[in-house]
Protein backbone atom coordinates (compact mmCIF):
# COMPACT_ATOMS: atom_id res chain seq x y z
CA UNK A 1 0.00 0.00 0.00
CA UNK A 2 0.86 3.44 -0.40
CA UNK A 3 3.28 5.20 2.19
CA UNK A 4 3.33 8.15 3.40
CA UNK A 5 7.02 9.76 3.84
CA UNK A 6 7.39 11.36 7.23
CA UNK A 7 11.11 11.46 7.84
CA UNK A 8 14.10 11.69 5.60
CA UNK A 9 15.04 8.10 4.67
CA UNK A 10 14.39 5.21 2.78
CA UNK A 11 10.94 3.65 2.71
CA UNK A 12 9.40 0.38 1.00
CA UNK A 13 6.55 0.05 -1.05
CA UNK A 14 5.40 -3.35 -2.47
CA UNK A 15 3.16 -2.44 -6.55
CA UNK A 16 0.77 -5.01 -7.32
CA UNK A 17 1.95 -7.05 -10.32
CA UNK A 18 -1.53 -7.83 -11.67
CA UNK A 19 -0.81 -11.13 -11.98
CA UNK A 20 -3.64 -13.46 -10.54
CA UNK A 21 -3.41 -17.27 -11.67
CA UNK A 22 -6.08 -18.75 -12.74
CA UNK A 23 -5.87 -22.66 -11.88
CA UNK A 24 -7.61 -25.36 -14.18
CA UNK A 25 -10.35 -26.74 -12.59
CA UNK A 26 -10.94 -30.86 -12.49
CA UNK A 27 -12.53 -32.30 -15.39
CA UNK A 28 -13.65 -35.62 -14.27
CA UNK A 29 -15.85 -35.70 -11.06
CA UNK A 30 -18.43 -38.31 -11.29
CA UNK A 31 -21.94 -38.16 -9.69
CA UNK A 32 -24.03 -40.76 -9.46
CA UNK A 33 -27.25 -40.80 -8.31
CA UNK A 34 -29.51 -44.43 -7.28
CA UNK A 35 -30.28 -46.66 -4.41
CA UNK A 36 -27.66 -47.86 -1.98
CA UNK A 37 -28.15 -50.34 0.84
CA UNK A 38 -27.54 -47.37 3.43
CA UNK A 39 -26.09 -43.85 3.93
CA UNK A 40 -27.34 -40.43 4.03
CA UNK A 41 -30.31 -39.69 1.39
CA UNK A 42 -30.72 -36.65 -0.86
CA UNK A 43 -26.94 -35.40 0.53
CA UNK A 44 -23.75 -35.67 -2.03
CA UNK A 45 -20.81 -37.46 -0.57
CA UNK A 46 -17.52 -37.18 -2.13
CA UNK A 47 -15.37 -40.64 -2.47
CA UNK A 48 -11.79 -41.46 -3.60
CA UNK A 49 -12.22 -45.13 -4.09
CA UNK A 50 -14.62 -48.17 -3.93
CA UNK A 51 -13.50 -48.86 -0.15
CA UNK A 52 -15.09 -45.92 0.24
CA UNK A 53 -18.25 -46.14 -1.19
CA UNK A 54 -18.36 -49.64 0.74
CA UNK A 55 -17.58 -48.06 4.10
CA UNK A 56 -20.52 -45.32 3.52
CA UNK A 57 -23.08 -46.58 1.48
CA UNK A 58 -22.86 -50.70 1.73
CA UNK A 59 -21.07 -52.56 -1.05
CA UNK A 60 -22.50 -54.01 -4.14
CA UNK A 61 -26.34 -54.48 -3.86
CA UNK A 62 -28.90 -56.37 -6.04
CA UNK A 63 -31.61 -53.98 -5.88
CA UNK A 64 -28.92 -51.09 -6.37
CA UNK A 65 -27.46 -50.89 -10.01
CA UNK A 66 -25.16 -48.03 -8.73
CA UNK A 67 -23.44 -49.51 -7.12
CA UNK A 68 -21.96 -51.86 -9.87
CA UNK A 69 -21.76 -48.52 -11.76
CA UNK A 70 -19.09 -47.06 -8.96
CA UNK A 71 -17.25 -50.30 -9.03
CA UNK A 72 -16.90 -50.22 -12.53
CA UNK A 73 -16.07 -46.82 -12.35
CA UNK A 74 -12.94 -47.26 -10.12
CA UNK A 75 -12.20 -50.41 -12.01
CA UNK A 76 -11.78 -48.34 -15.05
CA UNK A 77 -9.17 -45.60 -13.38
CA UNK A 78 -11.43 -43.38 -11.99
CA UNK A 79 -10.93 -40.83 -9.00
CA UNK A 80 -13.22 -38.81 -7.11
CA UNK A 81 -17.07 -39.27 -7.07
CA UNK A 82 -19.63 -37.72 -5.62
CA UNK A 83 -23.02 -40.08 -4.56
CA UNK A 84 -26.26 -39.13 -4.09
CA UNK A 85 -28.43 -41.65 -2.40
CA UNK A 86 -31.79 -41.83 -3.28
CA UNK A 87 -34.86 -43.91 -1.28
CA UNK A 88 -39.03 -44.19 -2.08
CA UNK A 89 -40.34 -45.07 1.51
CA UNK A 90 -37.69 -46.55 3.76
CA UNK A 91 -37.91 -46.53 7.45
CA UNK A 92 -34.86 -46.75 9.80
CA UNK A 93 -34.81 -49.08 12.42
CA UNK A 94 -34.97 -47.91 16.55
CA UNK A 95 -33.30 -49.27 19.64
CA UNK A 96 -35.30 -48.46 22.54
CA UNK A 97 -33.63 -47.74 26.00
CA UNK A 98 -36.16 -47.29 29.07
CA UNK A 99 -35.15 -45.86 32.28
CA UNK A 100 -35.26 -47.31 35.62
CA UNK A 101 -38.69 -47.24 37.45
CA UNK A 102 -39.39 -44.58 34.29
CA UNK A 103 -42.48 -44.77 32.12
CA UNK A 104 -42.56 -45.55 28.69
CA UNK A 105 -42.67 -41.99 27.22
CA UNK A 106 -39.34 -41.15 29.11
CA UNK A 107 -37.12 -43.97 27.28
CA UNK A 108 -34.03 -43.10 25.42
CA UNK A 109 -34.74 -43.78 21.58
CA UNK A 110 -31.82 -44.60 18.96
CA UNK A 111 -32.62 -44.86 15.14
CA UNK A 112 -30.40 -46.16 12.71
CA UNK A 113 -28.28 -42.99 11.15
CA UNK A 114 -30.30 -43.68 7.66
CA UNK A 115 -32.89 -45.74 6.72
CA UNK A 116 -32.84 -49.18 5.15
CA UNK A 117 -33.25 -52.73 6.43
CA UNK A 118 -29.34 -52.90 7.42
CA UNK A 119 -30.40 -50.85 10.62
CA UNK A 120 -32.15 -54.02 11.26
CA UNK A 121 -28.45 -55.46 12.28
CA UNK A 122 -27.90 -52.91 14.98
CA UNK A 123 -28.02 -53.46 18.84
CA UNK A 124 -27.15 -51.07 21.77
CA UNK A 125 -24.82 -51.88 25.32
CA UNK A 126 -25.12 -49.44 28.32
CA UNK A 127 -23.58 -49.25 31.33
CA UNK A 128 -22.91 -46.97 34.35
CA UNK A 129 -19.09 -47.32 35.27
CA UNK A 130 -18.25 -43.40 34.65
CA UNK A 131 -15.89 -41.04 35.42
CA UNK A 132 -18.50 -39.18 37.48
CA UNK A 133 -20.42 -41.40 40.49
CA UNK A 134 -22.42 -38.10 42.08
CA UNK A 135 -26.01 -38.63 42.65
CA UNK A 136 -27.41 -36.44 39.29
CA UNK A 137 -27.41 -40.26 37.32
CA UNK A 138 -26.48 -38.41 34.51
CA UNK A 139 -23.54 -40.11 32.41
CA UNK A 140 -23.65 -43.59 30.88
CA UNK A 141 -21.36 -45.35 28.75
CA UNK A 142 -23.15 -46.26 25.36
CA UNK A 143 -21.89 -48.67 22.81
CA UNK A 144 -23.69 -50.01 19.71
CA UNK A 145 -22.65 -52.71 17.50
CA UNK A 146 -23.93 -54.16 14.25
CA UNK A 147 -23.96 -57.81 13.36
CA UNK A 148 -20.64 -58.45 12.00
CA UNK A 149 -20.04 -55.24 11.38
CA UNK A 150 -18.61 -51.94 13.06
CA UNK A 151 -18.55 -51.24 16.89
CA UNK A 152 -18.81 -47.69 18.16
CA UNK A 153 -18.67 -46.79 22.02
CA UNK A 154 -19.20 -43.61 23.67
CA UNK A 155 -17.83 -43.51 27.04
CA UNK A 156 -19.07 -40.51 29.64
CA UNK A 157 -21.93 -38.94 27.58
CA UNK A 158 -25.13 -37.27 29.24
CA UNK A 159 -28.56 -36.74 28.77
CA UNK A 160 -27.77 -33.19 30.13
CA UNK A 161 -27.93 -30.45 27.36
CA UNK A 162 -25.76 -28.45 29.39
CA UNK A 163 -22.90 -30.90 28.93
CA UNK A 164 -19.91 -30.85 26.60
CA UNK A 165 -20.59 -34.69 25.84
CA UNK A 166 -24.71 -34.87 25.15
CA UNK A 167 -25.50 -37.76 23.65
CA UNK A 168 -27.05 -36.55 20.17
CA UNK A 169 -24.53 -34.07 19.72
CA UNK A 170 -21.80 -36.83 20.29
CA UNK A 171 -23.48 -39.20 17.58
CA UNK A 172 -24.26 -36.72 14.73
CA UNK A 173 -20.67 -35.67 14.92
CA UNK A 174 -18.87 -39.29 15.93
CA UNK A 175 -21.33 -41.84 14.83
CA UNK A 176 -22.25 -43.62 11.77
CA UNK A 177 -24.74 -46.22 12.93
CA UNK A 178 -27.00 -44.01 15.04
CA UNK A 179 -28.47 -40.90 16.32
CA UNK A 180 -30.88 -39.76 18.47
CA UNK A 181 -34.44 -40.17 17.11
CA UNK A 182 -36.08 -36.58 16.85
CA UNK A 183 -39.36 -35.23 16.85
CA UNK A 184 -40.67 -31.64 15.34
CA UNK A 185 -37.33 -31.14 14.95
CA UNK A 186 -36.56 -31.74 18.23
CA UNK A 187 -34.03 -34.40 20.04
CA UNK A 188 -36.38 -36.45 22.53
CA UNK A 189 -34.09 -37.03 25.11
CA UNK A 190 -35.35 -37.89 29.14
CA UNK A 191 -34.18 -35.86 31.79
CA UNK A 192 -32.86 -39.27 33.09
CA UNK A 193 -30.38 -41.65 31.52
CA UNK A 194 -30.99 -45.13 30.27
CA UNK A 195 -30.45 -48.15 33.02
CA UNK A 196 -27.50 -50.83 32.56
CA UNK A 197 -28.27 -53.25 29.86
CA UNK A 198 -26.78 -55.95 31.64
CA UNK A 199 -27.94 -59.63 33.37
CA UNK A 200 -26.91 -61.43 36.61
CA UNK A 201 -26.03 -64.43 36.06
CA UNK A 202 -26.84 -67.29 38.62
CA UNK A 203 -24.72 -68.54 41.15
CA UNK A 204 -22.83 -70.36 42.53
CA UNK A 205 -20.12 -67.88 41.01
CA UNK A 206 -19.65 -64.81 43.77
CA UNK A 207 -19.82 -61.76 43.19
CA UNK A 208 -22.72 -63.05 40.98
CA UNK A 209 -20.94 -62.16 36.88
CA UNK A 210 -22.47 -59.79 35.13
CA UNK A 211 -23.99 -60.77 31.56
CA UNK A 212 -24.23 -58.15 28.93
CA UNK A 213 -27.59 -58.24 27.20
CA UNK A 214 -27.47 -55.70 24.31
CA UNK A 215 -31.04 -54.22 23.16
CA UNK A 216 -31.60 -55.23 19.47
CA UNK A 217 -33.22 -52.94 17.07
CA UNK A 218 -37.12 -53.43 16.46
CA UNK A 219 -36.80 -55.14 13.00
CA UNK A 220 -39.09 -51.95 11.64
CA UNK A 221 -35.96 -50.84 9.40
CA UNK A 222 -37.17 -51.22 5.51
CA UNK A 223 -35.61 -50.11 2.28
CA UNK A 224 -38.72 -49.10 0.66
CA UNK A 225 -40.02 -49.43 -2.37
CA UNK A 226 -38.65 -49.27 -6.22
CA UNK A 227 -36.94 -46.52 -7.18
CA UNK A 228 -38.96 -44.05 -9.98
CA UNK A 229 -38.97 -40.72 -11.29
CA UNK A 230 -40.51 -39.21 -8.47
CA UNK A 231 -37.20 -39.80 -6.41
CA UNK A 232 -35.30 -37.94 -9.07
CA UNK A 233 -37.21 -34.86 -10.22
CA UNK A 234 -40.61 -35.29 -8.65
CA UNK A 235 -42.15 -31.74 -7.14
CA UNK A 236 -40.39 -29.89 -4.93
CA UNK A 237 -37.36 -31.47 -5.11
CA UNK A 238 -36.16 -28.61 -7.15
CA UNK A 239 -36.51 -26.14 -4.33
CA UNK A 240 -35.81 -28.72 -1.24
CA UNK A 241 -32.21 -29.58 -3.42
CA UNK A 242 -33.17 -33.21 -3.75
CA UNK A 243 -32.86 -36.09 -5.92
CA UNK A 244 -30.91 -34.76 -9.03
CA UNK A 245 -31.17 -31.36 -7.68
CA UNK A 246 -29.11 -32.55 -4.36
CA UNK A 247 -25.95 -32.13 -6.91
CA UNK A 248 -26.98 -28.06 -6.25
CA UNK A 249 -25.23 -29.11 -3.07
CA UNK A 250 -21.59 -30.20 -4.67
CA UNK A 251 -19.47 -27.71 -5.93
CA UNK A 252 -18.54 -29.11 -9.13
CA UNK A 253 -19.24 -32.32 -10.93
CA UNK A 254 -18.11 -33.28 -14.96
CA UNK A 255 -19.81 -36.01 -15.65
CA UNK A 256 -23.35 -37.50 -14.69
CA UNK A 257 -24.36 -40.84 -14.19
CA UNK A 258 -27.75 -42.19 -13.43
CA UNK A 259 -28.10 -46.22 -13.78
CA UNK A 260 -31.74 -47.66 -14.18
CA UNK A 261 -33.60 -48.40 -11.49
CA UNK A 262 -32.87 -51.75 -11.65
CA UNK A 263 -30.43 -54.19 -13.59
CA UNK A 264 -33.37 -55.00 -16.20
CA UNK A 265 -35.28 -51.90 -16.24
CA UNK A 266 -33.72 -48.48 -18.13
CA UNK A 267 -33.50 -44.90 -16.73
CA UNK A 268 -36.74 -43.08 -18.14
CA UNK A 269 -36.30 -40.79 -20.55
CA UNK A 270 -38.34 -37.45 -18.70
CA UNK A 271 -35.26 -38.27 -16.01
CA UNK A 272 -32.71 -38.17 -18.79
CA UNK A 273 -34.30 -35.22 -20.27
CA UNK A 274 -34.43 -33.13 -17.05
CA UNK A 275 -30.32 -34.10 -16.17
CA UNK A 276 -29.29 -33.22 -19.52
CA UNK A 277 -30.64 -29.61 -18.96
CA UNK A 278 -28.82 -29.90 -15.64
CA UNK A 279 -26.14 -30.79 -16.81
CA UNK A 280 -26.40 -28.11 -19.18
CA UNK A 281 -26.60 -25.35 -16.60
CA UNK A 282 -23.25 -26.84 -14.58
CA UNK A 283 -21.49 -27.15 -17.64
CA UNK A 284 -21.37 -31.10 -17.08
CA UNK A 285 -21.68 -33.98 -19.39
CA UNK A 286 -24.71 -36.49 -19.13
CA UNK A 287 -23.71 -40.35 -19.62
CA UNK A 288 -26.67 -42.36 -21.33
CA UNK A 289 -26.76 -45.93 -21.20
CA UNK A 290 -28.78 -47.82 -24.04
CA UNK A 291 -31.94 -49.39 -22.96
CA UNK A 292 -32.75 -53.18 -22.35
CA UNK A 293 -34.57 -53.33 -25.74
CA UNK A 294 -31.44 -52.73 -27.33
CA UNK A 295 -29.98 -56.33 -27.86
CA UNK A 296 -29.46 -56.22 -31.79
CA UNK A 297 -27.44 -53.28 -34.25
CA UNK A 298 -31.48 -52.93 -35.81
CA UNK A 299 -33.33 -52.51 -32.55
CA UNK A 300 -30.44 -49.88 -31.43
CA UNK A 301 -30.78 -47.56 -34.49
CA UNK A 302 -34.35 -47.63 -34.97
CA UNK A 303 -35.18 -46.69 -31.52
CA UNK A 304 -32.30 -44.40 -31.02
CA UNK A 305 -33.74 -42.54 -34.01
CA UNK A 306 -37.37 -42.48 -32.58
CA UNK A 307 -36.54 -41.30 -29.70
CA UNK A 308 -33.74 -38.87 -30.66
CA UNK A 309 -30.89 -40.42 -28.60
CA UNK A 310 -33.14 -42.01 -25.77
CA UNK A 311 -33.74 -38.60 -24.13
CA UNK A 312 -35.76 -36.96 -26.68
CA UNK A 313 -33.88 -34.16 -28.14
CA UNK A 314 -29.91 -33.74 -29.56
CA UNK A 315 -27.26 -32.45 -26.64
CA UNK A 316 -24.58 -31.36 -26.70
CA UNK A 317 -24.20 -31.92 -23.11
CA UNK A 318 -25.00 -35.71 -23.28
CA UNK A 319 -23.50 -38.60 -25.14
CA UNK A 320 -24.82 -42.43 -25.11
CA UNK A 321 -22.81 -45.43 -25.12
CA UNK A 322 -23.98 -49.16 -27.04
CA UNK A 323 -24.33 -52.00 -25.99
CA UNK A 324 -24.12 -53.10 -22.70
CA UNK A 325 -21.53 -54.98 -20.70
CA UNK A 326 -21.97 -58.53 -19.70
CA UNK A 327 -19.70 -59.17 -16.18
CA UNK A 328 -20.28 -61.41 -13.58
CA UNK A 329 -21.55 -61.03 -10.66
CA UNK A 330 -20.29 -61.58 -7.66
CA UNK A 331 -23.82 -61.97 -5.55
CA UNK A 332 -24.57 -64.19 -7.86
CA UNK A 333 -21.90 -66.95 -7.76
CA UNK A 334 -20.03 -64.94 -10.65
CA UNK A 335 -23.03 -65.59 -12.92
CA UNK A 336 -22.74 -63.18 -16.04
CA UNK A 337 -25.13 -60.40 -16.16
CA UNK A 338 -26.01 -57.76 -18.47
CA UNK A 339 -24.53 -54.42 -16.89
CA UNK A 340 -25.35 -50.56 -18.02
CA UNK A 341 -21.22 -48.81 -19.63
CA UNK A 342 -22.01 -45.91 -17.80
CA UNK A 343 -19.58 -46.41 -15.05
CA UNK A 344 -17.06 -47.91 -16.52
CA UNK A 345 -16.91 -45.19 -19.65
CA UNK A 346 -16.96 -42.29 -16.93
CA UNK A 347 -13.95 -44.63 -15.50
CA UNK A 348 -12.52 -44.12 -18.77
CA UNK A 349 -13.36 -40.56 -19.00
CA UNK A 350 -11.36 -39.98 -15.70
CA UNK A 351 -8.28 -42.16 -16.75
CA UNK A 352 -8.32 -40.47 -20.12
CA UNK A 353 -7.92 -37.32 -18.37
CA UNK A 354 -5.36 -37.61 -16.03
CA UNK A 355 -2.93 -39.46 -18.58
CA UNK A 356 -3.64 -37.26 -21.79
CA UNK A 357 -5.93 -34.36 -21.33
CA UNK A 358 -9.30 -33.61 -21.56
CA UNK A 359 -8.76 -33.15 -25.42
CA UNK A 360 -8.15 -36.59 -26.14
CA UNK A 361 -10.95 -38.57 -27.45
CA UNK A 362 -11.86 -41.14 -24.83
CA UNK A 363 -11.99 -43.86 -26.88
CA UNK A 364 -9.74 -45.84 -29.11
CA UNK A 365 -7.20 -48.92 -28.26
CA UNK A 366 -6.02 -46.95 -25.23
CA UNK A 367 -9.91 -46.91 -23.76
CA UNK A 368 -10.08 -50.76 -22.93
CA UNK A 369 -12.95 -51.55 -20.43
CA UNK A 370 -11.58 -53.49 -17.37
CA UNK A 371 -13.60 -56.11 -15.87
CA UNK A 372 -15.86 -56.47 -18.48
CA UNK A 373 -14.98 -60.21 -20.14
CA UNK A 374 -17.86 -59.81 -23.20
CA UNK A 375 -20.40 -57.40 -24.41
CA UNK A 376 -24.11 -57.60 -24.95
CA UNK A 377 -24.02 -57.92 -28.22
CA UNK A 378 -21.28 -57.99 -30.30
CA UNK A 379 -20.93 -55.50 -33.57
CA UNK A 380 -19.43 -56.01 -37.10
CA UNK A 381 -17.52 -53.22 -39.03
CA UNK A 382 -20.42 -52.52 -40.78
CA UNK A 383 -23.14 -52.28 -38.41
CA UNK A 384 -21.05 -49.92 -36.89
CA UNK A 385 -20.89 -48.02 -39.72
CA UNK A 386 -24.42 -47.53 -39.59
CA UNK A 387 -24.76 -46.59 -35.86
CA UNK A 388 -21.72 -43.97 -35.68
CA UNK A 389 -23.02 -41.20 -38.18
CA UNK A 390 -26.00 -40.91 -35.97
CA UNK A 391 -24.41 -40.16 -33.23
CA UNK A 392 -24.68 -43.28 -31.49
CA UNK A 393 -20.93 -44.75 -29.65
CA UNK A 394 -20.35 -48.24 -29.95
CA UNK A 395 -18.49 -50.39 -27.72
CA UNK A 396 -16.68 -52.81 -29.63
CA UNK A 397 -14.60 -56.55 -28.81
CA UNK A 398 -11.37 -56.92 -30.80
CA UNK A 399 -9.40 -59.77 -30.84
CA UNK A 400 -6.07 -59.02 -28.78
CA UNK A 401 -7.31 -55.55 -28.04
CA UNK A 402 -10.32 -56.63 -26.04
CA UNK A 403 -13.01 -54.48 -25.41
CA UNK A 404 -12.76 -50.74 -25.77
CA UNK A 405 -14.65 -47.73 -26.29
CA UNK A 406 -15.05 -46.87 -30.20
CA UNK A 407 -16.81 -43.92 -30.54
CA UNK A 408 -16.29 -40.37 -29.14
CA UNK A 409 -19.40 -38.15 -30.11
CA UNK A 410 -22.11 -36.33 -28.43
CA UNK A 411 -25.57 -36.92 -28.71
CA UNK A 412 -25.47 -33.50 -31.38
CA UNK A 413 -22.60 -35.49 -33.11
CA UNK A 414 -25.15 -36.69 -36.18
CA UNK A 415 -23.33 -36.32 -39.35
CA UNK A 416 -26.67 -34.53 -40.66
CA UNK A 417 -26.41 -32.29 -37.89
CA UNK A 418 -23.49 -30.54 -38.77
CA UNK A 419 -22.73 -29.45 -35.06
CA UNK A 420 -19.63 -27.81 -33.99
CA UNK A 421 -20.07 -29.51 -30.95
CA UNK A 422 -19.40 -33.07 -32.74
CA UNK A 423 -17.77 -34.18 -30.30
CA UNK A 424 -16.89 -35.56 -27.11
CA UNK A 425 -13.59 -34.18 -26.45
CA UNK A 426 -14.24 -30.73 -28.52
CA UNK A 427 -17.21 -30.26 -26.16
CA UNK A 428 -15.22 -31.02 -22.82
CA UNK A 429 -12.70 -28.67 -23.67
CA UNK A 430 -14.71 -25.80 -23.82
CA UNK A 431 -16.83 -27.04 -20.96
CA UNK A 432 -13.15 -27.10 -18.80
CA UNK A 433 -12.29 -23.69 -20.43
CA UNK A 434 -15.37 -21.93 -19.50
CA UNK A 435 -15.54 -23.21 -15.85
CA UNK A 436 -11.77 -22.64 -14.98
CA UNK A 437 -12.47 -19.05 -16.42
CA UNK A 438 -15.38 -18.60 -14.46
CA UNK A 439 -13.95 -19.36 -11.09
CA UNK A 440 -11.03 -17.53 -11.93
CA UNK A 441 -12.05 -14.23 -13.10
CA UNK A 442 -14.50 -13.62 -10.04
CA UNK A 443 -11.85 -11.24 -9.10
CA UNK A 444 -12.92 -8.56 -12.01
CA UNK A 445 -16.30 -7.81 -10.12
CA UNK A 446 -16.61 -4.43 -9.37
CA UNK A 447 -12.74 -3.54 -10.42
CA UNK A 448 -13.02 -0.24 -12.31
CA UNK A 449 -13.65 -0.69 -16.20
CA UNK A 450 -11.19 0.67 -18.10
CA UNK A 451 -7.88 -0.26 -19.63
CA UNK A 452 -5.99 -0.72 -16.45
CA UNK A 453 -8.13 -3.86 -15.82
CA UNK A 454 -8.37 -5.31 -19.50
CA UNK A 455 -4.75 -5.04 -19.09
CA UNK A 456 -4.63 -7.30 -16.57
CA UNK A 457 -7.93 -9.69 -17.96
CA UNK A 458 -5.55 -10.19 -20.79
CA UNK A 459 -2.61 -11.06 -18.96
CA UNK A 460 -4.02 -13.18 -16.70
CA UNK A 461 -6.39 -15.20 -19.25
CA UNK A 462 -3.69 -15.10 -21.80
CA UNK A 463 -1.55 -17.03 -19.42
CA UNK A 464 -4.13 -19.99 -19.06
CA UNK A 465 -4.50 -20.48 -22.33
CA UNK A 466 -1.01 -19.95 -23.16
CA UNK A 467 -0.15 -22.94 -20.32
CA UNK A 468 -2.85 -25.29 -22.33
CA UNK A 469 -1.54 -24.36 -25.54
CA UNK A 470 2.27 -25.55 -24.44
CA UNK A 471 0.24 -29.12 -22.75
CA UNK A 472 -1.18 -29.35 -26.41
CA UNK A 473 -4.55 -28.52 -26.00
CA UNK A 474 -4.71 -26.89 -29.37
CA UNK A 475 -3.95 -27.25 -32.99
CA UNK A 476 -1.14 -24.92 -34.40
CA UNK A 477 2.32 -24.41 -34.52
CA UNK A 478 2.46 -20.81 -32.44
CA UNK A 479 0.03 -19.43 -30.44
CA UNK A 480 -1.58 -16.93 -32.70
CA UNK A 481 -2.69 -19.64 -34.87
CA UNK A 482 -4.11 -21.94 -31.33
CA UNK A 483 -6.03 -19.72 -29.41
CA UNK A 484 -7.08 -16.08 -28.94
CA UNK A 485 -7.31 -13.21 -25.84
CA UNK A 486 -9.36 -10.02 -26.42
CA UNK A 487 -10.56 -7.97 -24.17
CA UNK A 488 -10.25 -3.86 -24.85
CA UNK A 489 -12.07 -1.02 -26.37
CA UNK A 490 -13.52 -2.52 -29.13
CA UNK A 491 -14.85 -5.76 -27.02
CA UNK A 492 -16.18 -3.48 -24.00
CA UNK A 493 -17.88 0.08 -25.57
CA UNK A 494 -18.29 3.26 -23.83
CA UNK A 495 -22.16 1.87 -23.38
CA UNK A 496 -20.79 -1.42 -21.49
CA UNK A 497 -18.83 0.35 -19.33
CA UNK A 498 -22.16 2.83 -18.79
CA UNK A 499 -23.58 -0.36 -17.94
CA UNK A 500 -21.28 -1.91 -15.49
CA UNK A 501 -20.14 -4.38 -18.21
CA UNK A 502 -16.62 -6.35 -19.44
CA UNK A 503 -16.70 -8.22 -22.19
CA UNK A 504 -14.37 -10.75 -22.52
CA UNK A 505 -13.69 -13.04 -25.71
CA UNK A 506 -11.62 -16.08 -25.80
CA UNK A 507 -11.57 -18.21 -28.74
CA UNK A 508 -9.39 -21.41 -29.32
CA UNK A 509 -9.01 -24.05 -31.98
CA UNK A 510 -9.57 -27.44 -30.58
CA UNK A 511 -8.23 -30.66 -31.58
CA UNK A 512 -10.61 -32.56 -33.45
CA UNK A 513 -10.25 -36.64 -33.08
CA UNK A 514 -8.71 -38.67 -36.00
CA UNK A 515 -12.12 -40.56 -36.34
CA UNK A 516 -11.09 -42.50 -39.97
CA UNK A 517 -8.15 -42.94 -41.30
CA UNK A 518 -7.58 -43.71 -44.87
CA UNK A 519 -4.74 -44.90 -46.29
CA UNK A 520 -3.64 -44.96 -50.23
CA UNK A 521 -1.81 -47.51 -51.46
CA UNK A 522 -0.64 -47.18 -55.00
CA UNK A 523 1.11 -49.94 -57.20
CA UNK A 524 4.58 -48.17 -58.86
CA UNK A 525 4.59 -49.46 -62.77
CA UNK A 526 8.27 -49.05 -62.62
CA UNK A 527 11.24 -46.68 -61.63
CA UNK A 528 12.43 -44.47 -63.75
CA UNK A 529 16.17 -42.59 -63.57
CA UNK A 530 15.90 -39.21 -65.03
Amino acid sequence: MPVTPTFPGVYIEEVPSGVRTITAVATSITAFIGSATRGTVNEPFTINSFADYERTFGGLALDSTMSYAVRDFYLNGGSQAIIVRVNNGGRAAAITLPANGSPPGSALILEAASVGGWGNRLSALVDHETKDKDDQKLLFNLTISEEKGAVEKFLNVSVDPANPRYLPRVLEQSSTLARVRKSGGQFQVPSVRPRETFTIGSPPSSPPQRIPAPVPADGQGSDGNALSSAQFIGPGLEGAKQGLFALEKADLFNLLCLPPFSLTSDMTSDVLSKAEAYCSKRRAMLLVDPPNSWTNKTAARTEFVATTGVIGSTSKNAALFFPRLRQPNPLRDNQLEEFVPCGAVAGIFARTDASRGVWKAPAGQEANLIGVPALSVSLTDDENGELNPLGLNCLRSFPVIGRVVWGSRTLDGADRLASEWKYIPVRRTALFIEESLYRGTKWVVFEPNDEPLWAQIRLNVGAFMQNLFRQGAFQGKTPREAYFVKCDKETTTQTDINLGIVNILVGFAPLKPAEFVIIKIQQMAGQIEV
